[in-house]
């Protein structure tokens, strides 16, 4: 009795442990976004202040204002919104049958394929700029959104077959010779059977798509030239002035309002994650 008593205890204390690393790795997370809301809200004289609070004593929205008067906040979102969101349907698109063939029709070339995903993923990007550059004045798509779209598309399509053939694999085979044993073709096999399941892959990698060329700095900044191109991540810029002087209200309000697209794309697919995957579990 008192054996079972202490395998309770030690896995009660255990479970305990976990939630606290959990909620230690939450707080982690979450400080910056919390710092940053808060300092969005603080006036200048609260700011400038040597000891900082958590919570602003006299929250104000003259960061905002601020913001939206410096800098073209709305159309550089839209850019954002519109480079973010081609960028990763187009990726997802091209990954999914490639994916599929990647994974159902094993070859030496197949293979290297996979190999070269990953190797490309360590090239930083200094390596690739010039010659991209080089590529897209050839092609007459330098500072042109359609431009820094096909960049990211490029960018994003490693990972994104990379991550979508783990799920491909999980799909049985036997489900599939299933359909064609009821007379489905191919293609049907592969929208009728195969993409239902990998719900919560294509959610996960459009995601991730998403959110990396949402925060992507580099290429636009080098890519686009013309203010009315220029996206949310390079608007940012423009609030540090000379000699590395920073208007950090503005700034920090600016920043805020950068982080909205991604919480809300985030939420909008995580019950469609979720769904998928029990769906998944269910039927595989």
């Amino acid at each position: 009795m008192s054996s079972l008593t202490g395998l309770r205890t030690k896995r009660a204390a255990g479970r305990t442990g976990q939630y606290l690393a959990l909620l230690a790795y939450l707080v982690f997370l979450a400080f910056p976004l919390v710092w940053l809301i808060s300092t969005a809200f603080k006036s200048p004289q609260e700011l400038g202040k040597i000891d900082p609070t958590w919570i602003p004593r006299e929250p104000t929205l003259e960061n905002f204002r601020a913001a939206f008067d410096a800098q073209p906040l709305l159309r550089s979102a839209a850019n954002s919104l519109l480079v973010a969101g081609s960028a990763a349907l187009i990726a997802v698109a091209i990954a999914v049958p490639a994916a599929y063939a990647m994974v159902r029709h094993r070859s030496k070339v197949t293979t290297a394929a996979t190999g070269w995903i990953l190797v490309s993923q360590m090239f930083p990007f200094v390596l690739i700029i010039i010659p991209l550059f080089m590529l897209l004045k050839e092609a007459r798509m330098i500072d042109s959104l359609p431009g820094l779209i096909l960049v990211y598309v490029v960018w994003n399509l490693p990972f994104s077959l990379w991550m979508l053939q783990g799920y491909v694999k999980a799909v049985p085979v036997s489900l599939e010779e299933a359909a064609a044993v009821d007379g489905a073709g191919r293609l049907r096999t592969i929208v009728s059977v195969v993409l239902p399941l990998l719900t919560p892959g294509l959610v996960a990698t459009l995601m991730f798509s998403f959110v990396t060329a949402w925060n992507e700095f580099f290429f636009a900044l080098v890519l686009l030239k013309s203010p009315e191109n220029q996206t949310m991540s390079v608007i940012l810029t423009q609030f540090l002035g000379a000699e590395g002087v920073v208007d950090l209200g503005p700034l920090a309000a600016a920043a805020t309002l950068a982080t909205i697209p991604s919480l809300l794309f985030f939420a909008l697919l995580q019950r469609r994650l979720v769904n998928g995957m029990l769906a998944g579990a269910v039927k595989g």
